[in-house]
């Protein structure tokens, strides 16, 4: 028998390459979706070849720390995590010196040096795994201990949307057409379902009057009888409002998410209702943690390893909320489909995944890939090909970066406020709660 060739896995570059993807015009409490979105796409190369995969947020505040922080990769292991987090230690030291506390687009909230951080290592982390499952010939989720199923399940992700972003403003067309009221979600809802197969369906709410939305949501329920109903408006309601709200659609919805800012007063609203309250706002470190928890302030924590720094940390994560008896699932940003291999990935390897995964995948009609990854009946089949089983697009990929480089810099950094002031000049951050 012929001894197995051994395999330089010495990092020796990193790539970092800003993309500008486009975007429907999707409404959220804080305005409207840009008619493109920043992205970073991370590829990790080994010294015999090899290439491994990672995606983040691309606003400029994400771009300033990933060189620093994947300059702390390069001569070491691809292996070598561990050592990778720790060495970040320092950088994320000097970069709160500059950057101190900054606003990462409002959904989020104000966000540390140290939370960016943890963003840009995400990525890291992902191909540094993508890579090394390439050269080991073993799946991500082999890496992470083994999957514990074939297929994880998504939400649809229904959005208020307008029918298109104003005219003038170069945009692409997507065939979604608007959805407005609770006709043009339950419309929105029938598309998503013939189109993926989704079985439960999330509104993105705090864009309009509760009880719009409450209307919204009944008639999802009417209209689909028996399936789990999520709806989350980002933390833009008092917590009277949040009471109300779950009284009214208490027997349809499968959780409320983020109805109000924070944990005391999530706290409040999860000791007034039944209704199981998720976050992916109040809960996004583990230092935040041992309060929500100790306060029971929710039932469900929407990870996201964007966040908390990678598919490691989510299964961290994920045996904590089993510790304490939380529920657990995926929380979704504006994603492509390396992302979604990862989601993918790290999701097949949580035992207890208690409700279907978020993701905006389904809106962005553009990637770097060569091949889309495909919903079957609301679900994402867990590939067993090496690594996260994708393959880059370089001729995508340079024409999405191409876009960054030609932009004047008006939407390397995601604000939905600008987009809404573009046909509405008056228009401000709502203080919260909005209602």
């Amino acid at each position: 028998m012929t001894a197995p060739t051994s395999r330089d896995l010495t990092v020796t570059e990193v790539r970092l390459t800003p993309v500008l993807v486009a975007d429907p015009p999707l409404l959220n409490t804080q305005g409207v979706h840009q008619p493109y979105t920043p992205r970073l796409i991370v590829e990790v190369v080994t010294a015999d070849g090899t290439t491994g995969l990672g995606e983040t947020y691309g606003d400029t505040k994400y771009l300033e720390l990933a060189r620093p922080l994947a300059d702390t990769l390069v001569g070491h292991q691809v292996a070598d995590l561990n050592r990778l987090f720790a060495a970040a230690d320092q950088v994320a030291v000097d970069a709160s010196r500059v950057f101190g506390q900054v606003d990462v687009g409002g959904l989020r909230g104000v966000q540390t040096a140290d939370k960016l951080r943890l963003s840009v290592l995400s990525a890291l982390e992902v191909a540094c795994l993508d890579a090394l499952g390439r050269s080991l010939g073993l799946p991500v989720h082999a890496l992470l201990g083994g999957k514990v199923r074939d297929a994880v399940e998504y939400s649809a992700y229904l959005f208020y949307k307008r029918a298109g972003h104003p005219e003038g403003v170069a945009a692409e067309r997507d065939d979604w057409g608007a959805a407005l009221d609770p006709a043009g979600i339950v419309a929105q809802a029938r598309t998503f379902t013939e189109r993926y197969g989704f079985g439960s369906f999330k509104l993105k709410g705090g864009v309009f009057p509760p009880d719009e939305e409450i209307a919204a949501v009944r008639a999802l329920a009417a209209a689909f009888p028996g399936h789990p109903l999520r709806l989350d408006p980002n933390g833009a309601w008092s917590v009277e409002t949040s009471v109300k709200v779950a009284e009214e659609l208490g027997d349809v919805l499968e959780y409320l998410e983020d109805p109000a800012l924070g944990i005391p007063a999530m706290a409040e609203v999860a000791a007034r209702t039944s209704v199981p309250l998720a976050t992916n706002m109040c809960v996004t470190t583990f230092a935040e943690i041992k309060e929500a928890f100790g306060r029971d302030a929710v039932q469900v924590v929407l990870s996201d390893h964007h966040y908390w720094g990678g598919l490691r940390n989510t299964q961290h994560l994920a045996a904590l909320c089993r510790t304490f008896g939380v529920g657990v699932s995926m929380h979704s940003n504006t994603h492509l489909g390396i992302s979604l291999a990862a989601m993918t990935h790290v999701a097949a390897t949580v035992p207890h995944l208690h409700h279907a995964c978020d993701s905006h995948y389904p809106w962005q009609s553009e990637d770097v890939l060569t091949e889309r990854l495909t919903f079957e009946r609301g679900t994402v089949r867990v590939s067993d090909a090496p690594g996260l089983g994708v393959t880059l697009d370089r001729d995508r990929l340079a024409a999405l970066h191409r876009r960054w480089l030609e932009d004047d810099g008006s939407l390397r950094d995601r604000d939905d406020a600008a987009a809404m002031r573009v046909t509405d000049p008056e228009w401000v951050t709502p203080a919260m709660p909005r209602w």
